[in-house]
């Protein structure tokens, strides 16, 4: 029986995916195997021995001690793609709202309700303080062509945009389903000069930090909208505000207000909704599972932000796991090992990272006699075995 604990007050059917003749599901467990979590801070914790994996159900991980977790043969997944459609809307919504100052309008409108049979008077008089531009013909820049980043793009080609994208780091797979409509930049300098509205999908990485400053809004086009529902540190909130007050960047759209962003003038500032919706919650959750599942019953790792991609199709054969350094000789000693048993190597893969210090190999074995867990793990280099019957 595997102990599963869940952070962040997860409600979700998704979780009964966990197979209860397996998995024991709570929230007040002392010792687990698995941990399921949202957003608290883990960075600090205790990283016991008999913990396999944490799931992140969303995409960002810096609450989890990723690096630390791989020295101890802890595997982190996250849930790429799965609050997509959330943050999709959203961001939809904040161009919008960007671009007619459709908040300011309704404020206003609660402000002269006292005026009885006046107010239809009223809006007709003063409505033009309140225009914006339409978002047809206009261009967006996305920054990050990921899950997020490639629907909002999508959708805004069909709402009649010219949308150009830019990702240093875009996948083979993400690239085949983008559309042709879509202009791929070279380079963030053609995102700034060409966009009346930026949007922001990476992940917060030390080469992200502050990627929105005083440097690249003074290559954005004056009046440009600039929108980041990814994170907060992706812009320096010292360099915004002064665009701001001039004019140059006309509004702001964050999802993470702070002390200096909240009630700031042309800062539209969202209650960090990006992926608040059932169906994201279920969707995170539900792909969690699915990690977890293939990676303690069957060895699979899907998703990891610590470790490689690694996928074997399970048969009837025992199949031993093992987590080790990158460095040379480890899949013959492995295999070595192996071989000092009798046993018949029947399916094998290992995967790595260049320049990565971790490592994975999978091998589905003919029999798991005695002993040769103890004898693996002596093996310098071995993080962790496991031996799946």
């Amino acid at each position: 029986m595997y102990r599963v604990k869940i952070l962040n007050n997860i409600k979700s059917s998704a979780l009964e995916r966990l197979d209860s003749a397996k998995y024991t599901v709570s929230d007040d467990i002392e010792t687990s195997d698995v941990i399921i979590v949202r957003s608290a801070n883990l960075l600090d914790m205790e990283l016991r021995p008999e913990l396999l994996c944490i799931a992140r159900a969303g995409a960002g991980v810096n609450n989890i001690p990723i690096e630390r977790c791989a020295e101890n043969g802890i595997i982190v997944f996250n849930t790429p793609g799965a609050n997509a459609d959330a943050v999709k809307e959203l961001a939809l919504c904040g161009m919008l709202l960007s671009s007619r100052d459709i908040l300011g309008g309704l404020e206003w409108v609660e402000s002269i309700a006292s005026e009885g049979d006046g107010v239809a008077a009223l809006v007709e008089k003063e409505k033009a303080r309140f225009i914006g531009p339409e978002v047809f013909g206009k261009t967006l820049g996305v920054v990050g062509l990921g899950a997020i980043g490639a629907k909002i793009a999508h959708a805004a080609t069909a709402l009649g945009m010219c949308v150009y994208g830019y990702d240093p780091y875009l996948s083979v797979e993400a690239a085949w389903k983008l559309s042709s409509d879509i202009i791929q930049a070279s380079d963030l300098d053609t995102i700034y000069k060409n966009s009346d509205y930026i949007t922001l999908h990476v992940p917060y990485l030390e080469s992200t930090h502050h990627i929105i400053n005083k440097d690249s809004i003074a290559k954005m086009k004056p009046g440009v909208r600039v929108i980041n529902l990814s994170r907060a540190e992706l812009v320096c909130d010292d360099d915004m505000l002064p665009a701001l007050a001039t004019g140059h960047v006309y509004r702001y759209v964050t999802d993470f207000p702070n002390a200096k962003t909240a009630g700031a003038n042309g800062v539209i500032a969202i209650p960090h909704l990006g992926a608040s919706t059932p169906e994201s919650e279920d969707n995170c959750v539900s792909m969690a599972c699915s990690e977890i599942i293939e990676y303690v019953e069957n060895g699979n790792i899907l998703n990891s932000v610590n470790m490689p991609h690694t996928f074997m199709p399970r048969t009837e054969d025992p199949r031993i796991c093992v987590i080790h350094g990158n460095i040379p000789e480890m899949i013959a000693k492995i295999t070595g090992v192996v071989s000092s048993y009798g046993l018949n190597i029947e399916n094998m893969i290992n995967a790595g990272k260049k320049n990565r210090p971790h490592a994975y190999t999978m091998l589905d074995v003919s029999a798991l006699p005695d002993g040769i867990e103890d004898t693996m793990k002596k093996i310098p280099g071995v993080i962790r075995v496991r031996m799946l019957k």
